[in-house]
């Protein structure tokens, strides 16, 4: 019989996995932020669970209040922001499950290589301190390297995002100018005169 934590944590998992799965086959891109915010919110509620206060609020102040906001804005920027995204081509979406599948199983695989027994000498307290610590540490266990590349990554998101939001000239737009509508100059009288 499941207890409550463990309903709560199922919650959770399936908040994440259904946002991520939903933001990835939305065809409608603000429906897909939308998703990819609900996805970051169970991953909050993840670390709320595994009492990470610290993290669990960066997380909402960074991720949910900053990314996905700027995410959203660059969408609306887009001048087809409401329009289907176009379905992929069949050889791109093959690529793309055969990817998925292969990291699954890669990452399957190791998770079955490594015994994961809990110690509990080696638990460390969710200070801040001993976060930025473990953060920003150059010694074999710190995460600096995998620090620099997520804001490497999000430099690269925000590059593309400038880039969609750029206006394509469309070639019917060099037509329609050429064929402006010439307004009679004596068009404005009679709205003067009753003015």
């Amino acid at each position: 019989m499941m207890n409550a934590s463990t309903v709560i944590f199922y919650i959770l998992a399936a908040l994440i996995l259904g946002g991520g799965i939903l933001s990835v086959i939305s065809r409608k891109i603000f429906r897909a932020a939308i998703y990819l915010l609900f996805s970051l919110i169970g991953i909050a509620g993840l670390y709320f669970y595994l009492n990470y206060e610290f993290i669990a609020a960066v997380q909402v102040i960074v991720y949910v209040g900053g990314i996905v906001v700027l995410i959203i804005f660059s969408v609306f920027l887009t001048h087809e922001s409401g329009r289907d995204m176009k379905k992929p081509a069949l050889v791109r979406a093959l690529f793309s499950f055969l990817a998925t599948a292969f990291a699954f199983a890669l990452t399957m695989s190791l998770i079955k290589k490594q015994e994961f027994i809990p110690t509990l000498n080696a638990t460390v307290e969710p200070s801040v301190n001993n976060i930025g610590t473990q953060m920003l540490s150059t010694t074999q266990f710190g995460y600096i390297l995998p620090f620099e590349v997520v804001s490497m990554l999000l430099l690269a998101a925000m590059i593309g995002c400038i880039v969609i939001a750029i206006k394509v000239k469309h070639p019917d737009e060099d037509m329609l100018k050429g064929n402006e509508l010439k307004v009679p100059e004596d068009i404005d009288e009679p709205l003067n005169a009753s003015l």
